[in-house]
């Protein structure tokens, strides 16, 4: 067990506040959890404008460190950028020496980590090391946790993002395309309750919008992102068990993405939607249509060779699994298939082989 008291970074904000109204006020405007993560940012606020009527509008000037140049944006742009880039991966080392000093230690956590830590709520009191590896003791909102690095790491991410909401202005079509990659990385691991946080309130706004004026102004690119994320939603609330509501997301999905080249993965990922709900016989066209629009056959055809054969229909999910193979599929990806197959078939596969290699 290693102590934190003197890695832990508490107080260091309110140090800085003491004894300056000027301080106190700029914190008054901007919010004093946004001053914290701009000066952990390495940002330096020089001016800002105050627009009573809407403070988002408010125009605000900074730098970066003492010789960056001046830039200036709204407040609430202000907001969004400084929370989006805090949030990215630090460059932090992967294991820990065996005798780590306070430095070693900060930089195994992560500075930024160890800084934002006190502003979010969260206090840092020991790690441990074990045979599964390295977790910390930690109170967060006063409630004792023991947290992995990673853990405590995405817990400053996603109170960051948290802050940040709180000072949105919400509108009806503001969809914020630079979380996506960070939707990426949750898709990936399996983190399907996060991928919902990020991308569930989405869907209402993108069924308004889709054919209005504004829809049809959308450039391509990000038309190609907006289908991207209701594929990961829609893939989300399959993963969760909720394959209704995957279903109308993804059929959303499809009604923006049309016929291009987004279209194969959407039917695909419909068509695991529809095998999640028992619904076989629907899926195997999803899936023919995944495979028309373009859809990887080494991913694809194995999913219509397992709804062929939930269907009985044996000799179709056989010649599937075959050109599953074909097309780079993996063994292990048709076997339970094939087995199953070959026994209801017996040698009427044999003889079917033979008709088509006489062919």
């Amino acid at each position: 067990m290693i102590p934190l008291d003197e890695v832990r970074s508490d107080g260091w904000f309110e140090r800085l506040a003491t004894g300056s109204s000027a301080f106190t006020q700029l914190c008054q405007i901007v919010g004093d959890r946004f001053v914290a993560f701009s000066i952990v940012a390495g940002l330096r606020i020089t001016a800002l404008q105050v627009d009573g009527r809407n403070p988002e509008r408010s125009a605000i000037e900074f730098s970066v460190g003492d010789d960056g140049a001046s830039q200036r944006m709204t407040l609430g742009d202000f907001r969004r950028r400084l929370s989006n880039a805090l949030i990215t991966e630090e460059d932090i080392p992967m294991e820990l020496g065996a005798t780590p000093s306070n430095d070693d230690l900060q930089a195994y956590l992560g500075v930024r980590n160890v800084l934002l830590a006190p502003i979010l709520g969260i206090e840092l009191d020991t790690l441990h090391r074990s045979r599964d590896g390295v977790y910390l003791s930690a109170r967060v909102d006063d409630i004792d946790m023991q947290l992995t690095v990673d853990e405590l790491r995405e817990t400053v991410r996603e109170r960051i993002r948290a802050e940040a909401e709180k000072y949105r202005t919400p509108t009806p079509f503001a969809l914020d395309l630079s979380i996506l990659p960070e939707v990426e990385r949750a898709a990936s691991e399996g983190k399907h309750q996060r991928v919902i946080s990020m991308l569930g309130s989405w869907p209402g706004p993108l069924s308004v919008i889709l054919r209005t004026p504004e829809g049809a102004q959308i450039p391509e690119e990000s038309r190609t992102q907006i289908v991207a994320a209701l594929g990961m939603l829609g893939s989300a609330y399959a993963g969760l068990d909720r394959a209704d509501w995957a279903e109308d997301v993804l059929r959303l999905g499809i009604q923006w993405g049309g016929e291009g080249s987004s279209g194969g993965d959407l039917f695909r990922r419909l068509g695991d939607a529809y095998v999640a709900n028992e619904r076989t016989g629907e899926a195997i066209g999803l899936f023919r249509r995944a495979l028309a629009l373009g859809g990887d056959p080494a991913v694809v055809l194995p999913r219509l060779a397992r709804a062929f054969a939930a269907r009985q229909r044996h000799l179709a999910a056989m010649v599937c699994a075959e050109d599953a193979l074909g097309h780079g599929a993996s063994e292990a990806q048709v076997v339970s298939v094939r087995e199953e197959s070959l026994g209801a078939l017996g040698q009427s596969w044999v003889r079917f082989q033979e008709f088509m290699a006489g062919e």
